[in-house]
């Protein structure tokens, strides 16, 4: 029978990938932040239809949250929690107040696209170390974000008025 081993990464190994899902901790956290308060005040036409959406995806923020916060304790290492920290390390910002319906979307558009970085980021350190629960991790919420990008950049299209048909 064979026993339980440590994961066996040295210390400066798991150095790399536990700063790189620290950052993309952060910028997870401002993410589901910006998308809540797109969710509470999201008005006009598209209310129904955006307020289901942001609260979709600041539910499935808030689980890779939780999972890359328990990846890092993984490590033995104590993810960052502070507001300050979040504010400092992430490269999203936060929103402005009183953002029309399309501006809201275009941000989260433009969030997702810097998650995906700072994601591609974590899986480049796991793959230096062979850390493939990470990358395992990482690249199963990289499908789902790509996936609500797609979304959300189709509904940012313009369609075009179809004009009337005279017969």
């Amino acid at each position: 029978m064979q026993t339980y081993q440590k994961l066996g990464f040295e210390k400066k190994e798991s150095q790399s990938i536990v700063h790189a899902l620290n950052h993309l901790l952060a910028n997870y956290q401002l993410y589901y932040h910006k998308l809540r308060g797109f969710h509470w005040n999201v008005e006009g036409r598209d209310f129904f239809e955006l307020h289901e959406k942001f609260e979709e995806d600041y539910q499935a923020a808030h689980e890779n949250i939780d999972r890359i916060a328990e990846r890092i304790r993984i490590f033995g290492k104590k993810p960052v929690y502070r507001l300050a920290e979040y504010l400092e390390m992430a490269k999203i910002k936060e929103a402005k107040s009183g953002l029309a319906p399309e501006d809201m979307v275009r941000q989260i558009v433009d969030d997702m696209e810097t998650l995906l970085g700072e994601m591609l980021g974590v899986v480049q350190a796991a793959e230096e170390t062979g850390d493939t629960a990470s990358i395992h991790l990482i690249m199963n919420m990289m499908q789902a974000l790509e996936k609500r990008h797609w979304m959300f950049s189709a509904w940012l299209k313009k369609v075009p008025v179809a004009s009337p048909q005279h017969n």
